[in-house]
């Protein structure tokens, strides 16, 4: 190992283009979806948002109609 390397491991740093060949190599690793898995995963969320919205719409509403019952 070369006296840059040994100064980079005993601070606990990494030089920028150290980290940046290491990035590299982790994001040739990845195993990106297919445009057809995107688009499922687009419309699972986006069911999944709606469903969650409307129930937390449903309980807004049912609860301000119930303060309302109660304090009117």
């Amino acid at each position: 190992m070369s006296d840059s390397h040994e100064v980079t491991r005993k601070s606990g740093r990494t030089s920028p283009v150290t980290f940046y060949r290491q990035v590299i190599a982790e994001l040739r690793k990845v195993v990106w979806p297919t445009r057809p898995q995107v688009v499922n995963y687009f419309f699972v969320v986006m069911v999944f948002v709606l469903i969650m919205m409307a129930i937390v719409a449903g309980l807004d509403y049912g609860l301000a109609r119930l303060m309302f019952l109660i304090f009117a």
